[in-house]
């Protein structure tokens, strides 16, 4: 049984994680994930992407519940390896991606959270680490790239489980919305997304990733050779036609 809902509609792909109660993750939703986001890379009617959990949760990390035996030699590296690359799947997606965070984002919940491009939430929303609370220990960079220093490290030694009003009070998260609000809001980001040059957010997104750990000047010359290769294109040409002629743009994404 898929443990992972699509639906593509006018260039937007909304990908549910559904795996009640909680939408935790055990390893046939990572690898569906990571699949599922695999094929986007060679889509075009796929522009722009939502992800998001069914119910009440988003999802609340690992399914420790029916772990996998991992005893057998090699079996706990293959693991390893499937869980590092759902986020690498994510982040390293052509297409931008919005997390739709409808309720709790728990330790490798907030790990596919932070792989996303933009982060609306719930007001029911919360994040948190909380593997520390059952012996564990959860994965703090993925965190730490998009919370403060302070606050990642009290997730990670207390369990401590931040509001969606804090994140967005903190600069982390576009929105904290009541709850029959967010779909609807984030679905509207996502079709202004989708209107655009699906070559130039390509262009934009790769940018982004790439450019993060750069020093300055290396970030903005790789920059500059994306613009540069996005003012050849069709695309480019297209968009001044139409602002020219009062029309609006038909990008081809090339």
């Amino acid at each position: 049984m898929s443990l992972v809902k699509l639906e593509v509609k006018d260039f937007v792909a909304v990908v549910t994680m559904d795996n009640p109660p909680v939408n935790s993750q055990p390893m046939e939703m990572i690898e569906e994930l990571t699949a599922t986001f695999d094929t986007f890379n060679d889509r075009d009617d796929v522009r722009v992407v939502v992800l998001t959990g069914e119910g009440k949760c988003f999802s609340a990390g690992a399914d420790l519940k029916n772990r996998a035996d991992i005893s057998a030699p090699g079996a706990r590296w293959s693991r390893n390896r499937k869980v590092r690359e759902v986020s690498y799947a994510i982040a390293d997606n052509a297409k931008p991606t919005i997390a739709a965070v409808n309720g709790a984002a728990l330790g490798a919940g907030l790990g596919l959270v932070a792989a996303c491009d933009i982060i609306v939430a719930s007001e029911k929303a919360v994040f948190g680490l909380p593997e520390v609370d059952v012996g564990l220990m959860g994965g703090g960079k993925h965190a730490a790239r998009i919370l403060p220093h302070s606050l990642a490290r009290r997730m990670m030694l207390t369990g401590y489980r931040a509001p969606a009003s804090e994140l967005f009070q903190r600069g982390v998260i576009e929105a904290a919305l009541p709850h029959d609000e967010l779909m609807p809001f984030v679905m509207e980001m996502a079709a202004n997304i989708a209107a655009k040059s699906p070559l130039a957010t390509r262009y934009a997104k790769d940018s982004m990733r790439t450019i993060e750990n750069m020093t300055l000047r290396d970030g903005y010359i790789y920059e500059q050779g994306n613009t540069a290769k996005l003012a050849a294109s069709h695309d480019a040409g297209e968009a001044v036609a139409a602002f020219v002629e009062k029309r609006a743009p038909k990008f081809l994404g090339r």
